[in-house]
C-alpha cells in the first residue's frame, strides 16, 4: 500500500507593511492572525471590533489573497466605505477588485450577472418602498379587495408582513400570529395577495429589496454550477454586526462558506436586541454548533467607559443565561460610580434631568456630549416638555416628537370635533380616514355640514357666564360656556351623502362620535381617548400603521396624560402648544443647525453610539423591561441585552432613573418597582440619590454631599 506523502503550498514569506503587533493588543492580534477556517470574533462593546476586522482583511490581502477572492459583508453602505477606506491608507493600494458592501448591494451586483437563471432581464427596476406600495396597492385593486371597507392591511403594512416572512423563514399565516393577529382569520387572502405581488413583480420585471436576497439564495441552492462558482470565488468571507443577521443571511453566508469554510463572524451576542425586525439571536448563538472546529475569539478591552461604568455593565448582562460569558475589561483610568436617581414621579424625574444637564454644562461639558435614553418613545413625554419648558434645546434621533405623530393626531381630531364642531381640520382628518374618501368627499361632506351646524343654533349662540375670568388685552373679561352642540346626530344626518363603500364605516363611526360625546365621557379627556381607541381605532390603526402595539402604548400614554386635565378643551390647549413649539422649532431649523442640543433617543436608535454622560430613564419594571416580554424568557433576556446596550453607550457619566409613582389608567398615581434589572445589580457598584423636591428648589443628596439649585 502506498504511503499518503502530504504535500504543503509554497508560498515566498510575506513581507508585512504593518506591525500588527503594535497596532494591536493581544485580543485583536490572536482574531487578526487568526489560521483560515471558521471563527467567531466576539467582539464587546467598545472593544475595537471594526479596528479587528479592518487589520483582518489588510492582514490577508498581505499574505497574498487577491482582493477579488475577499467578500466583506456590512449593514450599511457606510460601514462598507469606511472599513475599505482604512484597508486602503494601512497597505496602500487599491482595493477596487474587493467585493465589500451590505448584503443587498452585494445580491444586486451578482443578480444582475444572473438574471437569465431567473427570467428577468439585467436592467430590472430596484424597486423602493414607495414603489413597493403602489404595486401592492394595484394587487389589491385587482383583487376587488378595499383596505378600509375590510379592515385589510394597507399595501405598506402588507409590505412589512410579506418582508418579515421572507428573512424570517416564516409563512404568512405564522407572521401574522406573531405580529399581526387581527388580520389571522384573513390570513388565506392575504398570503393570495402575496402570489400576486410575485407574479407582478416579476411581469413588471421589479425585485424589491426582499428579493436581492431571496433571489441571491434561490440562485445558490437551485443552480449547482452557481453555487460551486461562488463557493470557490470568495475565499474568504467576513460579516460585520453578525448578531443583526435574520434567518435569511445566516443561510447565505452558511452556503457561501460552504467550500472554503473560511467564514469570520464578528459581533457581540450581548448587543443582539432587533429581533423585532427580523434578527435571528440563534445565528450567533449556534455559530459554534454549525460550524464544531470553529475559533473563537473573545475581545474584551474596553476603551470608551471607566471601570465603574464597565463592572456596572458585566453585571447587568451576567443574568442572561443564552449567551458566550466575557468581561469587560476597562483600558480608562477610574472615574466616577454610576448614579442610581429615585425619583417621586415622571415629572420630577425630567426636572431632575433638565437640572442636572444645566449643571454639567456649566461645568464645561457640551449638550451634544449628553443623551437620553428611553426603551420607548413615549417614556420621554414629560421630559420634552420640561426642556422646552426651560428652554433647553434638544434633538429626538428616535424620530418625530410625540405630539407630532399621526396616529396621536388622528384620535386627538375626535376630541377637537366633540369640542368644536366648527373644526374644519378635524371633520376632514377624520372623515378622510373612512374608505371612498378622498379630498373631494371631504369638502363635499363639510360643506353639508357646516350647513347643518349653522341650522341647529351653533352660530351665534348667546353666552352663558360660568364666573370665571380671563386676562383679555390687560382687563378682565368674563369667560363664557357655549352650549353643547352633539355632533354625532348632524353626522348621521349625512349618511345619504356617503359613497356606499363607506356606509358601514360611516355608521360605526357616528356610533363612536356619539358614544364618547355621552354625558360622562365627553369633558374627560382621558376617558374620551381610550373609548375613541377601544370602539373604532384600534382597528384602524393595526389596519394602516406599522408598530401598531407601540403605536397603542402611545396613544395609553396620551390617555394617562390626559388625565390631569379637568376639561377637554384645556387638555387640547395644552396639545396644542406643545405640538405649536415643535412645528416653531421645526421651522427655525436652519438657525438652530449649529447650536448644541441634548440628544433624546431610544436605544435601539442609539446602538453603536457614545457619549461623555447618558440618562437611562423610566427603569420601571413593565417599561423597561417591556411588559410583553416578561411571558417570554427569550423576551426578557432581549430587553436585558437591551439595557446592557443602553449602558455601554457612557463614556464618563452613567445616570440609571426610575420614578416611584406613575399616573395609570383609572386615575391617580400607581406605584412603579424598580426595573428587575436595577435589582440585578450589586448595590455597591451605584451610588444612590434621593431628591428632595422644595417650594422654589430641587435638591438631591449624594451620600453626605447635597447639592440644591433653583428652578
Amino acid at each position: 500500500m502506498a504511503r499518503e506523502y502530504q504535500l504543503h503550498p509554497f508560498r515566498t514569506p510575506a513581507v508585512l507593511r504593518i506591525d500588527y503587533a503594535h497596532e494591536l493588543n493581544p485580543q485583536q492580534l490572536a482574531a487578526v492572525t487568526a489560521a483560515p477556517g471558521p471563527a467567531l470574533v466576539l467582539a464587546g462593546a467598545g472593544a475595537g471590533k471594526t479596528r479587528t476586522l479592518t487589520f483582518r482583511v489588510a492582514w490577508l490581502l498581505e499574505h497574498g489573497v487577491p482582493a477579488d477572492r475577499i467578500l466583506l459583508l456590512t449593514f450599511t453602505n457606510k460601514a462598507a466605505r469606511e472599513m475599505m477606506q482604512r484597508v486602503a491608507d494601512l497597505i496602500g493600494g487599491d482595493l477596487g477588485n474587493l467585493w465589500g458592501g451590505t448584503f443587498h448591494s452585494v445580491g444586486m451586483r451578482l443578480l444582475r450577472r444572473h438574471t437569465d437563471r431567473l427570467g428577468y432581464r439585467p436592467d430590472f427596476t430596484i424597486a423602493d418602498r414607495e414603489d413597493a406600495k403602489d404595486l401592492l396597492a394595484a394587487c389589491l385593486a385587482e383583487a376587488g379587495i378595499d383596505p378600509k371597507a375590510t379592515r385589510f392591511p394597507k399595501p405598506e403594512i402588507l409590505g412589512d408582513i410579506f418582508s418579515l416572512a421572507v428573512n424570517l423563514g416564516y409563512t404568512v399565516a405564522a407572521v401574522l400570529e406573531r405580529d399581526y393577529d387581527t388580520f389571522v382569520p384573513l390570513a388565506e387572502v392575504i398570503e393570495q395577495v402575496r402570489q400576486r405581488y410575485v407574479e407582478r413583480k416579476r411581469a413588471t420585471g421589479l425585485m424589491d429589496f426582499d428579493d436581492l436576497l431571496v433571489l441571491w439564495l434561490h440562485l445558490l441552492e437551485t443552480h449547482a454550477d452557481l453555487r460551486d462558482f461562488y463557493q470557490r470565488r470568495f475565499q474568504f468571507v467576513l460579516v460585520d454586526e453578525y448578531q443583526d443577521t435574520n434567518t435569511l443571511q445566516g443561510r447565505l453566508l452558511d452556503l457561501l462558506a460552504g467550500r472554503h469554510r473560511n467564514l469570520m463572524a464578528v459581533g457581540d451576542d450581548a448587543q443582539s436586541i432587533y429581533s423585532w425586525r427580523g434578527a435571528n439571536f440563534a445565528n450567533i448563538l449556534e455559530f459554534t454548533r454549525r460550524f464544531p472546529d470553529a475559533q473563537v475569539f473573545k475581545i474584551e478591552t474596553n476603551y470608551r467607559s471607566t471601570p465603574e461604568i464597565l463592572a456596572l455593565a458585566n453585571a447587568a448582562i451576567a443574568a442572561n443565561t443564552r449567551q458566550f460569558p466575557k468581561v469587560l475589561q476597562p483600558a480608562r483610568k477610574s472615574g466616577e460610580k454610576p448614579i442610581l436617581v429615585v425619583c417621586g414621579e415622571a415629572g420630577e424625574q425630567a426636572a431632575f434631568i433638565a437640572q442636572r444637564v444645566l449643571e454639567l454644562r456649566d461645568e464645561g461639558q457640551s449638550l451634544e456630549q449628553m443623551c437620553v435614553l428611553y426603551r420607548s418613545h413615549f417614556h420621554a413625554l414629560e421630559l420634552q416638555m420640561e426642556l422646552t419648558r426651560r428652554n433647553i434645546p434638544f434633538q429626538i434621533t428616535s424620530g418625530i416628537r410625540f405630539f407630532e405623530q399621526a396616529h396621536l393626531k388622528d384620535v386627538a381630531a375626535y376630541l377637537k370635533l366633540i369640542t368644536n364642531p366648527a373644526d374644519e381640520l378635524a371633520f376632514k382628518r377624520l372623515v378622510k380616514m373612512l374608505p371612498g374618501i378622498g379630498g373631494k368627499g371631504a369638502d363635499k361632506l363639510w360643506h353639508a355640514f357646516r350647513l347643518r351646524l349653522a341650522g341647529s343654533g351653533y352660530e351665534p349662540p348667546p353666552p352663558v357666564l360660568v364666573g370665571e375670568f380671563s386676562d383679555n388685552d390687560g382687563g378682565l373679561a368674563p369667560m363664557v360656556e357655549l352650549p353643547v352642540i352633539p355632533v354625532a346626530p348632524l353626522l348621521a344626518g349625512l349618511a345619504a351623502l356617503v359613497p356606499k363603500k363607506a356606509a358601514v364605516a360611516w355608521a360605526q363611526f357616528c356610533a363612536t362620535i356619539s358614544q364618547t360625546e355621552a354625558d360622562g365621557i365627553r369633558d374627560q379627556p382621558a376617558k374620551m381617548i381610550r373609548w375613541v381607541v377601544e370602539a373604532d381605532y384600534a382597528d384602524y390603526l393595526k389596519a394602516n400603521y406599522d408598530n401598531p402595539r407601540n403605536r397603542l402604548d402611545d396613544l395609553e400614554q396620551l390617555a394617562n396624560y390626559a388625565q390631569q386635565f379637568s376639561h377637554t378643551s384645556d387638555f387640547l390647549t395644552q396639545l396644542a402648544l406643545q405640538t405649536n413649539l415643535e412645528a416653531d422649532e421645526t421651522s427655525n431649523q436652519q438657525e438652530l443647525d449649529d447650536e448644541e442640543k441634548l440628544r433624546l433617543s431610544t436605544i435601539h436608535q442609539a446602538k453603536g453610539l457614545e457619549f461623555g454622560t447618558v440618562f437611562v430613564i423610566m427603569l420601571c419594571d413593565g417599561m423597561f423591561p417591556n411588559a410583553r416580554s416578561l411571558n417570554s424568557p427569550d423576551a426578557e433576556e432581549e430587553e436585558r441585552r437591551l439595557f446592557y446596550v443602553a449602558v455601554t453607550r457612557a463614556k464618563n457619566e452613567l445616570y440609571l432613573c426610575y420614578p416611584l409613582l406613575r399616573f395609570m389608567q383609572g386615575g391617580g398615581n400607581t406605584l412603579q418597582q424598580a426595573s428587575r434589572f436595577l435589582g440585578e445589580l450589586p448595590r455597591e457598584l451605584v451610588e444612590e440619590w434621593s431628591l428632595r423636591p422644595q417650594l422654589s428648589s430641587m435638591s438631591y443628596s449624594a451620600g453626605t454631599e447635597t447639592n440644591e439649585v433653583p428652578f
